[in-house]
């Protein structure tokens, strides 16, 4: 067993031990693992100790601890569909063992897996304190997987899970709102911003485009996402048909990897799948396409939405998650009703037959990404930590 690194002191008397507690992490790529590093570095940067307890990566040569974050590493099985990624393994008493010797002041637990479940019961044992984030629509997830009849019963072990933790995270009020009526018991908001200089227009290429087959007068349709059934992927072919009719030089150009790229690719073979992209790289994904379209109704926020605004892009989407909270329709992007799957492949249509709505849309976009700060979202969170451990910083 690693014992806890001589390393992982508060440096000052104020500062809270945070034991921070994830099935994913970068480099894997997904937006759990994106929203858990943002939360590690902006710790790091404001000096709290952290203790990062996670499943062990291909990448990783042993357990370092640096600048402040210790890396627990447990051992995980690979989760069929999902290419890298692995669900942690019980790992109970050598949590009991660990926090024993040296007990955080809160743990916060961002994944409701096996690895989650035994670190939930080793902080009740211990009387620590428990932050849980609910990041992923599992329970919507079961009906694209041929597993549907088990959502009655992934939505009771959810609460379950939930309700054990003093306080569970969600992105947006909707959310709340939907947990509450559902039986989940202290649930707080805790939003999701964007890094608007990373994701920027700035990072336009016009040789990016060319590489795509499209001068500068032709039309991106960018998505950007996994390629798998719960993403609603035959929606999105159906409103890239539409457009298609009316702009026959549009290309789709599809950023991401997935059990469905292989038959996508094999089916449509004059689309542009790009592959999963990160950093700045992805950036000029971004910012190099015109429009982009969110399909998918299972997203608990849906981070790529606001990655696409902070670049420019006028986006589609359905009124939920993301796209409620930050778009307001016609003035920068284009929502339609949940579920209204006819009425996306009409705006879809529309917009891409309407250039100057579609640079007015991406403009306003950009101006709405620069309001959304991760700072913001760090004090907020910073706060609940404090009033949770029962300490003020």
């Amino acid at each position: 067993m690693l014992a806890p690194s001589a390393d992982w002191t508060p440096t000052g008397p104020e500062r809270l031990r945070i034991a921070l507690v994830t099935e994913t992490y970068p480099p894997e790529i997904n937006g759990v693992a994106m929203t858990v590093g943002r939360i590690v570095a902006a710790l790091e940067q404001r000096s709290y100790p952290v203790q990062l307890i996670r499943p062990r990566q291909a990448t990783d040569v042993g357990a370092p601890a640096v600048n402040g974050v210790e890396h627990i590493l447990v051992n995980g099985l690979p989760i069929p569909g999902y290419s890298g990624l692995k669900l942690g393994l019980p790992a109970k008493r050598r949590l009991l063992r660990l926090w024993s010797a040296t007990p955080p002041d809160l743990v916060h637990i961002a994944t409701e897996g096996p690895l989650g479940w035994s670190a939930l019961n080793a902080a009740h044992s211990l009387d620590i304190p428990v932050v849980a984030g609910f990041h992923t629509n599992f329970h919507s997830y079961s009906r694209h997987y041929g597993i549907g009849w088990l959502q009655p019963a992934i939505h009771g072990y959810l609460r379950q899970f939930h309700n054990r933790a003093q306080m569970t995270l969600v992105p947006t009020g909707a959310l709340q709102q939907e947990l509450q009526v559902k039986g989940y018991r202290n649930v707080e908001v805790v939003a999701r911003g964007v890094d608007s200089q990373l994701f920027s227009p700035a990072q336009r290429r016009a040789e990016l485009r060319q590489a795509w087959g499209l001068d500068a007068n032709g039309l991106a349709v960018a998505y950007v996402g996994r390629l798998a059934p719960e993403k609603n992927l035959a929606l999105l072919l159906r409103a890239f048909e539409a457009i298609e009719r009316i702009r026959p030089d549009a290309r789709l150009v599809l950023v991401g990897d997935g059990p469905a790229r292989a038959a996508l690719q094999a089916s449509h073979p004059s689309f542009v799948f790009c592959g999963a992209k990160t950093g700045q790289d992805l950036a000029a994904h971004y910012a190099s396409a015109d429009l982009f379209l969110l399909p998918s109704m299972t997203e608990t926020f849906g981070n790529v939405l606001l990655e696409a605004m902070a670049s420019g892009l006028a986006v589609i989407g359905f009124d939920y998650a993301a796209a409620a909270e930050h778009v307001l329709s016609q003035h920068n992007g284009l929502t339609v009703p949940y579920g209204d799957e006819a009425a996306f492949v009409e705006q879809a249509a529309w917009l891409s037959g309407n250039p100057q709505a579609m640079r007015e849309f991406g403009q306003a976009a950009r101006v709405t990404a620069l309001g959304l700060s991760w700072d913001s979202v760090f004090d907020q969170l910073e706060g609940h930590y404090q009033r949770l451990a029962g300490r003020r910083v």
